[in-house]
């Protein structure tokens, strides 16, 4: 008792007592807070695996109700062997090197090649888009195909025949004739946000009903070189060979998109896969379905980006939209007075965000149709009516060739004369062509080369190389140069932009 009264500074029994009751109380109170912490943190840690699992949840309800739509396809092709078929690498020569080392890294896979008369078998997947057969695919997987073979989830296997292909796309459209088929619903890929949870569904490296998962890693790809038109879903859900055709969908269940492409050094996955956007898809299947072909829009025009220094140079204090570097004679753009440096900056109301976007909304528009623009010109907005064109198949293609008057900015020109008009197909006194770029000059760094033929300077026509001198020499003191360039057929704005 004594101890501990000393050691309670002297109190009296009854306030030792107190104090004790007061401490063990504290104690208490603080082991349930412990206690309190513990069961917080493995409630946190439940709640945390309980919505894994719920996600877990989800992918399988989704591919629970989504595989029955998706299909494998066999793709025959009769191949007769030539002196020229050396397996893989057959393709060197065929396809740009640089495109093959996109898909393919520096070396390319080693598959084995058909011996004399052996058909070529090939394989995709693909998905049903009407209980009586219609099926969603790629064209790479069945064009050009002699025999088609689908096989369904529920183990038959039928023959199908091709309604329609658009290589520029790389849709196709086949058929299978069956009734009463699991369809998968088409979603608005519009609405996919960058981040979102979508699962790719095929038969890669023919293991039909592969599931992998991912996310939306980027929308409105596009200057891939996988097909003309483009305006790909990214995902880094695992696509393979043989995925290809089929679906990407969101977690309502929805085909979102048509898996087409992987970037890969191994020509495997590698984290990087395209999907063609299903609202895309859907305008060609919808064209395929009912005309078996597909008839793109055309207003005659060629257009390029609006960089700032394009922009400073016409006068604007924004890039949105697109110029105009030239416009056909007898298109569209011409007839409804569509001029070369205007600015189109909304197409039917709505802004026009950059050359894809553009390009592809004009391309979907239905041959015939009457369409608002809305320019800006030298500085003004206007609203013309255009009837929309056909694309025509075959793009014309102008001639250019090699060319003279030394140019303080890097380049030197000839005059267009008659016997030189006549090796470039165009007109006498339409111009200069090039003849020579200073490689340390701004003329190179803005893309300029020999042969390359220069209409205007500074929004003035030029005649020959005299008058090409005269304007150059009215802006040796600007720090940018204007010129109209054509090359290869496409005429574009080129900004000479000096440094300070």
């Amino acid at each position: 008792m004594t101890h501990t009264m000393q050691s309670l500074g002297g109190r009296s029994p009854r306030s030792a007592l107190l104090a004790a009751l007061l401490l063990v109380g504290a104690v208490s109170v603080s082991a349930g807070w412990m206690l309190d912490s513990h069961a917080t943190a493995n409630n946190a840690d439940g709640q945390a695996i309980a919505s894994v699992a719920e996600t877990g949840k989800a992918f399988t309800a989704v591919t629970r109700q989504v595989s029955p739509a998706v299909v494998y396809i066999k793709a025959t092709r009769q191949h007769m062997m030539t002196g020229n078929d050396q397996g893989f690498d057959g393709l060197r020569g065929q396809i740009p090197d640089e495109l093959l080392k996109r898909f393919f890294g520096d070396r390319l896979p080693e598959f084995p090649m058909p011996r004399p008369n052996q058909p070529m078998v090939g394989e995709g997947s693909g998905f049903v888009i009407s209980k009586d057969g219609y099926i969603l695919t790629n064209s790479h997987v069945v064009g050009g195909a002699d025999k088609l073979e689908v096989s369904l989830h529920d183990g038959r296997r039928l023959e199908a025949k091709v309604v329609g292909t658009d290589k520029r796309t790389d849709v196709a459209l086949i058929k299978v004739d069956a009734n009463d088929l699991p369809v998968l619903p088409m979603g608005d890929s519009d609405a996919l946000e960058v981040g979102e949870w979508v699962l790719a569904i095929g038969s890669p490296f023919g293991l039909t009903g592969t599931v992998t998962s991912g996310i939306v890693s980027a929308k409105e790809r596009d200057g891939m070189g996988i097909t003309d038109y483009e305006n790909f879903i990214q995902t880094d859900a695992a696509i393979n060979p043989g995925n290809s055709g089929g679906p990407l969908v969101n977690l309502r269940g929805e085909a979102v998109g048509i898996n087409t492409a992987i970037i890969s050094r191994s020509g495997g996955y590698n984290g990087i896969g395209f999907a063609i956007p299903m609202n895309m898809a859907r305008q060609i299947c919808d064209q395929l379905m009912e005309h078996g072909s597909v008839t793109r829009g055309y207003l005659g025009i060629m257009i390029q980006a609006l960089t700032p220094e394009l922009a400073s140079s016409f006068g604007l204090g924004e890039t949105t939209g697109v110029l105009v570097g030239d416009v056909t004679s007898d298109g569209p753009a011409t007839a409804a007075g569509v001029q070369r440096g205007d600015v189109i900056v909304a197409l039917e109301g709505e802004p026009v965000k950059d050359i894809t976007h553009f390009r592809n909304r004009v391309a979907m528009i239905k041959p015939n149709t009457s369409v608002s623009l809305e320019l800006l010109r030298d500085g003004k907005r206007q609203t013309v009516s255009v009837t929309v064109g056909e694309l025509p198949e075959e793009n014309l293609v102008a001639a250019t060739g090699p060319a003279s008057v030394e140019s303080s900015w890097g380049l030197s020109v000839q005059t267009i004369d008659p016997q030189l008009a006549a090796q470039l197909n165009v007109e006498p006194n339409s111009g200069v062509v090039v003849t020579g770029v200073d490689p340390n000059s701004v003329a190179a760094a803005s893309g300029l080369q020999p042969g390359t033929i220069i209409r205007e300077v500074n929004r003035h026509s030029v005649k020959d190389a005299n008058e090409f001198a005269r304007l150059v020499s009215e802006a040796k003191d600007a720090k940018s140069l204007l010129l109209l360039a054509e090359r290869d057929g496409r005429t574009l704005y080129v900004v000479l932009q000096k440094g300070d």
